[in-house]
């Protein structure tokens, strides 16, 4: 479906999105070795995907995708101490001193309605990953504005 307008109505299922979505996420929450030479994948994250085609203006530039998690360590931690890690979290493109380094790199919501695709889709010009979190979230990230989060 790249490249078709989206029309006015949802499409449930699109082939090999859900396997590259699987795969590529160890590679986008990877990180840089040591000597910042060879990228290292999040070889033990497992990720089990659905993608969804919605018609509205983030569907075209960007994805919205709804997170749950599970710990490895019980109990979990609870949702305040969740929102508070993703709040100080420092991307490594802000300790490089990137000039298109949005900050903060992630922004979360305590707002049950948010985040919403036309609100905040290009929040800090598309370069900020946003979500609610509660162990479950809703998240936005952009699609044509290169930035990584580790």
């Amino acid at each position: 479906m790249p490249g078709r307008s989206v029309d006015k109505s949802a499409t449930p299922f699109i082939p090999g999105e859900e396997d590259k979505l699987e795969t590529e996420a160890r590679k986008i929450l990877g990180r840089l070795d040591g000597a910042g030479k060879a990228f290292v994948e999040q070889d033990d994250l497992r990720v089990s995907a659905t993608c969804n085609r919605v018609p509205v203006k983030m569907a075209i530039d960007g994805h919205a995708a709804c997170v749950s998690l599970k710990f490895e360590r019980q109990p979990a931690p609870s949702a305040r101490r969740c929102r508070d890690a993703l709040r100080r979290f420092t991307a490594q493109a802000q300790t490089l001193g990137c000039p298109s380094a949005p900050s903060p790199p992630i922004m979360v919501y305590d707002e049950e309605a948010r985040p919403r695709p036309r609100l905040d889709g290009d929040l800090r010009n598309g370069n900020t990953f946003s979500g609610i979190f509660d162990l479950k979230r809703t998240a936005l990230s952009h699609n044509t504005v290169i930035y990584h989060l580790y």
